[in-house]
């Protein structure tokens, strides 16, 4: 029986691309339009395991998908970095001076900002995935109309690229976590990464004596994110990455922290993909 994993978007999208690239093709893909709808998949247990995507190289943390993590008591099992590649696409035989429209999600046309300014003929349309324009284009055969998305969804949904690779900056990255509702995946000695969430108190150097403490039991810290807790203003939790090459040496920092903040929780712990 195939895994079914939960994915942000359609197939044709980046995180389709990351299940394949992860879990392999033997898997059934459940398909959610917003992060929302892929943590209630899991809950639910309509699926398995989910594919999120948590940052970016260029437009930095998806800060909502932290506190969903948190909020819903996910567990991070794994991640995976995927090179975004974005490609202008439409029916065949068009060209770039017949679009008159570009849909796509609206980090997509963020990162392609550049290159739609120098083509002002086209109009910019928000859309929540970019595979679905894609296939939305395909199905209802839309002249004039482009969207930007991988190539597997050019592939799929049979259209032609008209301008390949429109990222204004060549080398962004995106990083996924592969989440599910258990955590038990790996045995300690294949771990090497953590994600942490905890509140420190007002008091003056609290974060860094935290700090000191991960750094002190040889912690690298790779991502940190601050959250306003809505419940109490000008309170923040903090979202911590951190590698290590040695597990006793993340469990002592784990006692240690459990101990100096408050509301301590190890999100995941997995291997660095980075590696």
């Amino acid at each position: 029986m195939n895994l079914k994993i939960a994915i942000q978007g359609i197939r044709g999208s980046n995180h389709h691309q990351v299940a394949r690239e992860y879990f392999g093709d033997a898997v059934d893909l459940v398909e959610c339009m917003s992060f929302h709808g892929l943590v209630d998949q899991l809950l639910d247990s309509k699926a398995d395991k989910g594919v999120m995507a948590i940052e970016n190289s260029i437009a930095g943390s998806i800060i909502p998908n932290y506190a969903l993590v948190y909020a819903n008591n996910l567990h991070i099992i794994g991640e995976h970095y995927l090179n975004i590649h974005h490609n202008l696409m439409g029916l065949k035989d068009q060209s770039i001076n017949e679009i008159v429209e570009v849909r796509s999600h609206p980090m997509a046309l963020l990162q392609c900002r550049e290159f739609l300014k120098t083509k002002p003929h086209i109009k910019m349309v928000e859309d929540v995935d970019t595979a679905e324009t894609a296939k939305q284009i395909h199905e209802k055969q839309l002249k004039g109309i482009a969207a930007i998305a991988p190539k597997v969804a050019a592939d799929l949904y049979e259209l032609d690229i008209i301008m390949p690779e429109i990222q204004t900056i060549k080398n962004n990255s995106t990083r996924f976590i592969i989440v599910k509702t258990k955590n038990k995946e790996l045995p300690k000695n294949e771990i090497n990464k953590a994600s942490l969430r905890f509140v420190t108190d007002h008091k003056r150097g609290s974060l860094a004596t935290v700090l000191n403490v991960m750094s002190d039991c040889n912690l690298n810290l790779t991502k940190i994110q601050s959250l306003p807790i809505i419940e109490t203003p000008w309170k923040y939790a903090f979202f911590v990455d951190v590698t290590f090459d040695a597990y006793d040496n993340f469990n002592k920092a784990k006692s240690l922290l459990e101990i100096m903040s408050e509301d301590f929780r190890v999100l995941g712990e997995y291997k660095n993909a980075r590696i």
